[in-house]
């Protein structure tokens, strides 16, 4: 990737292979206006500025938050973001855990949690009189019958801290649950919810590379799976730069998708220069982060977005995980 200067500003231009990537100026102008509507989104508590649903709010009676709140908070605090005492109250408020919480919402907290500044190994539950250890609680939930999505949310989340302890009578270790979600894989490479190769898809692919990375396991079967799992997005990205799902043989890029391969592809040094200084494919219009960031509205909103929660949360870890081009093994979901 090369830049001109023109007009005062740095524009992208094609590398030699022809690919559009992302200029630092791109990324500094479409990630400005996320963050600045994400900022107004927390300040009013709704998921997006133009409807009526809140991000955190009992309306939400098994979590108390909006789908991918716990990457919005996430994407805040990789900007650079203080948490206020009074959003911070907001968040513990109205989070639902308990010892009867499942893994996907214990997993969430604790990602979450983390990313306001609180202690998830400590946490005291709204109207709870005892703190709960929410990292042991995961642990203790069986993972045999989970979804391969659950599972890989469970394995980022308990690797997120070198500090968290596997406590005795733990259910599952991060090198068992590493077996278990490569022992998932389809024979195409990829992962699906239902582990069946006609539903792989690269968002479940994605999140299952992202999760072995974060569980670093050295074990044969983990790291062929791992790699295996980094060619499968390789070779279903869309000419456009972007990843997404087909139906009915139509493509269906999308940001979140794309924002989901880029973390996956931020694990490894090899694939991470596929983010935005290289073509994955030939005929490749654009990289996987200028197609992302292409979704970018002009108001800060992201363009398809069911949930400006999720859809934020995503473009913005995404973002953090590409680490401006240089490479780093303390991945975007790793606090210590």
């Amino acid at each position: 990737m090369t830049t001109i200067l023109a007009l005062g500003a740095l524009v992208p231009v094609a590398d030699a292979a022809g690919v559009k990537s992302a200029s630092k100026s791109y990324q500094t102008g479409k990630q400005k206006k996320a963050y600045t509507y994400a900022k107004k989104m927390l300040k009013q508590n709704k998921d997006g500025l133009t409807t009526k649903g809140k991000m955190f709010s009992t309306a939400y009676p098994t979590t108390g938050a909006a789908s991918g709140y716990s990457d919005f908070l996430l994407g805040l605090k990789k900007q650079g973001y203080k948490f206020t005492k009074s959003q911070k109250k907001l968040v513990k408020k109205n989070l639902v855990v308990s010892t009867k919480s499942d893994p996907a919402t214990l997993a969430t907290a604790i990602i979450g949690l983390q990313a306001i500044g609180v202690n998830p190994t400590k946490y005291k539950p709204a109207g709870a009189k005892k703190s709960l250890n929410l990292v042991n609680t995961l642990y203790k939930k069986s993972m045999t019958k989970q979804t391969v999505n659950v599972q890989s949310q469970t394995l980022i989340a308990v690797s997120s801290n070198k500090t968290f302890k596997k406590p005795s009578k733990a259910a599952f270790s991060k090198t068992s649950l590493s077996k278990r979600i490569a022992k998932n894989q389809q024979s195409n490479h990829g992962w699906a919810y239902n582990n069946t190769v006609a539903s792989v898809d690269s968002d479940t692919t994605a999140m299952a590379v992202t999760a072995l990375g974060m569980g670093k396991s050295h074990n044969g079967v983990v790291t062929k799976a791992a790699k295996q799992g980094r060619n499968y997005l390789k070779k279903n990205i869309y000419k456009s730069g972007a990843f997404g799902y087909t139906y009915n043989g139509k493509e269906n890029p999308n940001a979140n998708s794309t924002a989901e391969a880029i973390i996956a592809l931020s694990t490894n040094k090899a694939t991470a220069k596929l983010i935005n200084q290289k073509a994955i494919k030939s005929a490749q219009k654009a990289t996987p982060l200028r197609n992302m960031l292409g979704y970018v509205q002009h108001a800060g909103t992201i363009k398809g977005a069911y949930s400006m929660t999720l859809a934020y949360g995503q473009v913005s870890v995404a973002m953090a995980a590409y680490h401006n081009g240089k490479y780093t093994n303390k991945f975007v979901y790793q606090f210590k």
